[in-house]
C-alpha cells in the first residue's frame, strides 16, 4: 500500500479532532475499530511495542481502509518507515524514538507528526520540531506507560498555554472525568485503556465523545 493511494489527512484538521485512541493489536480488529468511530472516535494510532513487523503491517492494513470509511486520520507508532510502508497519514514519536526532522524526511511536510513530551524541559525543545501536534503527560501514572510517573494535569495546562498546536493529553482519561478536564482548559484526549478494554466499545466511546462534546458547549473560550 502506498501513500499515493491514501488520503492523506491536512495537517490542519486536528485541530478540530478531539478524541484520539491508541489501540495495540487485536483479532477482532474489524468489529472493534467500527464501533468506536461510530461512537466518536476520530484519531486512531496503531500503538503496537511487543509484536514483529509483519503483525504491525497485517493490522494496519485492516485498521486503514475502516479509518478511511470513517473519514479519520490513521497514525503509525514510533517507525515512520512504517507508516511510509502502508500508507499511513502520520506516525508518533517518543523522546527516545528517531527524530521528528527524521520523520519529515520519510514522510514529507503534509504528514502528520505527533510527538509525545513529559516535562517542560522536554516542551521547550519540542516546540522547535516540525511536530503537528504534541501529548502531555500522562497525568496519572497508567500501565501503558509503566515506570512512567504522572505528570499531573498542570504540565499539560502549560502545554497547552505555550504551544501553538494541539495538545493531546494521556493517562487515564475516561467519561466520567473528561468533562472536569475540559472545564479546567485541556481539549484533546487521548484514550487507551478505557475502550481498549470495555465490553462495550460503541456506548463508552459515545459515552466519552459526549462528555467531552457537553462539556465543550458550555465552555467559552477567549477572543
Amino acid at each position: 500500500m502506498s501513500r499515493t493511494t491514501s488520503k492523506v489527512f491536512s495537517v490542519f484538521e486536528l485541530p478540530s479532532r478531539n478524541l484520539y485512541l491508541c489501540v495495540p493489536h487485536r483479532d477482532d480488529m474489524a468489529n472493534f475499530l467500527p464501533e468506536v468511530l461510530r461512537g466518536g472516535v476520530d484519531v486512531v494510532q496503531l500503538r503496537e511495542k511487543e509484536l514483529p513487523d509483519d503483525v504491525k503491517i497485517d493490522t494496519a492494513k485492516i485498521m486503514i481502509p475502516i479509518c478511511r470509511d470513517f473519514g479519520v486520520p490513521f497514525v503509525m507508532n514510533d517507525s515512520p518507515q512504517l507508516a511510509e510502508l502502508v500508507g499511513a497519514d502520520g506516525v508518533h514519536v517518543g523522546q527516545d524514538d528517531v527524530s521528528v526532522e527524521t520523520c519529515r524526511q520519510i514522510l514529507g511536510p503534509q504528514a502528520i507528526v505527533g510527538l509525545s513530551t513529559h516535562s517542560t524541559s522536554e516542551l521547550v525543545h519540542a516546540l522547535t520540531q516540525r511536530a503537528t501536534y504534541l501529548s502531555a503527560g500522562p497525568i496519572v501514572a497508567t500501565p501503558t506507560k509503566l515506570g512512567r510517573p504522572g505528570t499531573g494535569v498542570a504540565y499539560a495546562l502549560e502545554c497547552q498555554a505555550r504551544s501553538d498546536r494541539p495538545v493531546f493529553v494521556t493517562g487515564g482519561v475516561t467519561s466520567a472525568n473528561v468533562g472536569e478536564l475540559v472545564r479546567r482548559g485541556l481539549r484533546h484526549f487521548v484514550v487507551v485503556r478505557f475502550l481498549t478494554e470495555s465490553v462495550r466499545p460503541f456506548e463508552d466511546a459515545r459515552a466519552l465523545r459526549v462528555a467531552i462534546d457537553d462539556a465543550l458547549s458550555m465552555t467559552i473560550e477567549p477572543t
